[in-house]
């Protein structure tokens, strides 16, 4: 089965309509279902999303993009470098 991806638009409103589900006597897992995701995937969008607005969790997904880039980019220098250093030493 196909995962879904969900925008951090579309998470702030499921989580919103979760606690209201929630604030009129429903369980997490009962809102959870109402909602169309697992009880799993609730907390764990409340744990990362909780109290953020929309502007602030698109900064967020942005920043995390950004960072796996740039990591990406350190990693491959780091090999360079490593090559680099052992093509100079004349041990291959």
């Amino acid at each position: 089965m196909a995962r879904k991806r969900y925008t951090p638009e579309e998470i702030i409103q499921h989580l919103r309509t979760a606690e209201i589900e929630q604030s009129k006597g429903l369980t997490q897992a009962e809102a959870a279902r109402k909602v169309g995701i697992t009880p799993i995937t609730l907390s764990r969008w409340k744990s990362e999303f909780g109290g953020l607005r929309v502007d602030q969790a698109k900064r967020l997904k942005e920043l995390e993009q950004e960072a796996s880039r740039l990591r990406k980019i350190v990693s491959d220098q780091a090999l360079d470098i490593l090559i680099l250093k052992e093509v100079s030493k004349g041990n291959f």
